[in-house]
């Protein structure tokens, strides 16, 4: 496998670490700093340890992760400069196709960089209990970035040492093995790591950030008991909260993802200035903005009414109103107008409206247009009024939320046949009141069928745009359903006609992605997935 750097892998990433930093991103080059220049103080052990957390998944920049809503029925994606996601959805993804390459290349970069960093971090003169704790953040790192790997490619080769260009012809470990190794090292991590950082250190992994984690793996793999077990353990912990403004008449949720709730204690993994450019990925073109992502009509129809019922639970005359004017007579659930912008709309002042049927030549926010929505809906998640300006920022981006991992316990729980479990309901009803959404109706949802259903709703409503949609439609089995035919946008209010955006198409082949052809042409031990 060829994952040693070269050249313009360097040159593209030397520029997110210190000058010390980059000495160490070029060992490799013969002319490059050598091993004992290098590991010598704590400093160097901090740099270092820094360009393993470069890759940390960012939302609107590096791993794009909120592009990955459009790689699953909540959203579209334009723009090929970002990333060509959007030939994914149609089924025309090969082995050339540069998202696979870019995540395959970026996540095996930084397991080398934390071979590295484990092989001679010894060397340094410091403090052993940190020099201890620092190996455990780079071994729970390294576990990420091997599940990331595995769970778009599936079978891959786990790399627990940083190998020579003589070395890099391995094979691919089948996916349960892969799964045993990052469990294992997650939870020894967990178990080592501390459950909390000082406040300027909140972005590094802890304890809580490795066991939400094998929530996410365990869940994906269907082993509910071990899930609901690190779900148990992050509730239990005390130190992760669902945020709660302190303003009078502010909502809660909608104010997490601006500056003003930044700074919160339901992030339980995050990067830091993750979603700075979001202004320039999802804002609307004509205040600023430019819009990469855009929200289809499935996620919209998805949320409920302040009623706690769908549109489509009330009707074919409610689904025709709400998809004229989705939050008509202020009767959805706040989290809509939380996560999407969409026509008829208000936005940062009452002069402002969105327009995107409006063919007028000098508005730029019709649909289609460059830099426009390609739906009629913008993300509304992280945009901040006070980036508008610039066009840039530092908002952080919230990885892995406290509120997921209530909802996984519950999904965990019911899945497990335990849905009478009363935390089952104790932690819906927290989500869902956060939000300014009534308890959960308990004589309506009095089944595990039924409450698996308002589980899969509220995690979509709760988790709009961050990332999570196209590995629950994979685990629970319904990406074909959801995949396959055309996809809809916004209903023109003028016509009550929904714009349609695009047919898709999805086999099983789609379920894995190809194996970049770089690494099938450098490395004759690597095989192809199925249908690639």
């Amino acid at each position: 496998m060829k994952i040693k750097f070269s050249i313009t892998m360097i040159l593209g990433l030397v520029f997110l670490c210190s000058p010390g930093c980059k000495k160490f991103l070029v060992h490799d080059n013969p002319s490059g700093v050598t091993d004992e220049e290098w590991w010598k103080t704590e400093t160097h052990a901090y740099n270092a340890l820094a360009s393993i957390y470069a890759g940390v998944p960012a939302g609107s920049s590096g791993r794009n992760v909120m592009f990955w809503s459009g790689l699953s029925d909540e959203a579209v994606c334009r723009g090929d400069f970002r990333g060509n996601y959007d030939i994914y959805t149609r089924g025309l993804q090969n082995p050339t196709w540069d998202v696979a390459e870019w995540i395959w290349r970026d996540d095996y970069i930084d397991v080398r960089r934390a071979c590295r960093f484990l092989e001679n971090v010894d060397k340094c003169f410091m403090d052993d209990q940190l020099r201890t704790r620092m190996k455990y953040e780079a071994r729970a790192l390294r576990a990420f970035y091997h599940m990331e790997i595995m769970l778009f490619f599936g079978d891959i080769p786990i790399v627990t040492k940083s190998l020579t260009p003589l070395e890099n012809h391995v094979k691919r470990d089948p996916q349960e093995k892969v799964y045993e190794f990052i469990l294992a090292e997650l939870k020894e991590c967990a178990e080592n790591l501390p459950g909390e950082y000082d406040s300027d250190e909140t972005w590094r992994i802890s304890a809580g950030a490795c066991n939400a984690l094998i929530v996410r793996l365990a869940l994906f793999f269907h082993h509910y008991d071990v899930a609901k077990d690190a779900a148990a353990k992050i509730i239990g912990s005390g130190v992760y909260k669902l945020y709660r403004s302190e303003k009078a008449g502010v909502n809660s949720y909608a104010e997490l993802f601006t500056y003003s709730g930044e700074l919160n204690q339901e992030r339980i993994f995050f990067k830091d200035g993750g979603c700075g450019n979001a202004w320039t990925t999802f804002a609307p073109s004509g205040i600023g903005g430019e819009t990469y992502v855009s929200p289809t009509m499935q996620v919209v129809d998805n949320f409920e009414t302040r009623q706690g019922k769908t549109p489509a639970e009330l009707g074919p005359d409610s689904v025709a109103i709400y998809r004229k004017n989705p939050n008509y007579n202020n009767n959805r659930d706040p989290r809509l107008t939380a996560s999407i912008l969409y026509p008829g709309q208000s936005f940062l002042d009452a002069n402002y409206i969105l327009a995107p049927f409006d063919n007028a030549t000098s508005n730029t926010d019709k649909i289609g247009v460059q830099k426009s929505t390609a739906t009629g809906y913008w993300i509304r998640k992280y945009l901040d009024p006070r980036d508008r300006q610039a066009r840039s920022g530092s908002l952080d981006f919230m990885y892995i939320r406290y509120s997921e991992v209530l909802l996984s316990y519950a999904e965990a729980a019911i899945e497990l046949g335990n849905w009478q479990d009363p935390l089952v309901m104790q932690y819906l009803d927290e989500v869902r009141t956060r939000a300014g959404m009534p308890a959960v109706d308990k004589q309506r949802y009095n089944s595990a069928a039924m409450l698996r259903q308002l589980v899969r709703r509220e995690r979509q409503s709760e988790l709009a745009f961050e990332g999570q949609r196209y590995f629950d439609i994979r685990r629970w089995g319904l990406v074909k359903q959801v995949m396959n035919g055309p996809v809809y946008g916004a209903t023109n209010p003028a016509t009550g006609v929904a714009v349609k955006v695009q047919e898709r198409s999805y086999t099983d082949r789609d379920y894995l992605w190809p194996i970049p052809e770089k690494e099938i042409v450098s490395n004759p031990e690597m095989t192809q997935n199925t249908g690639y």
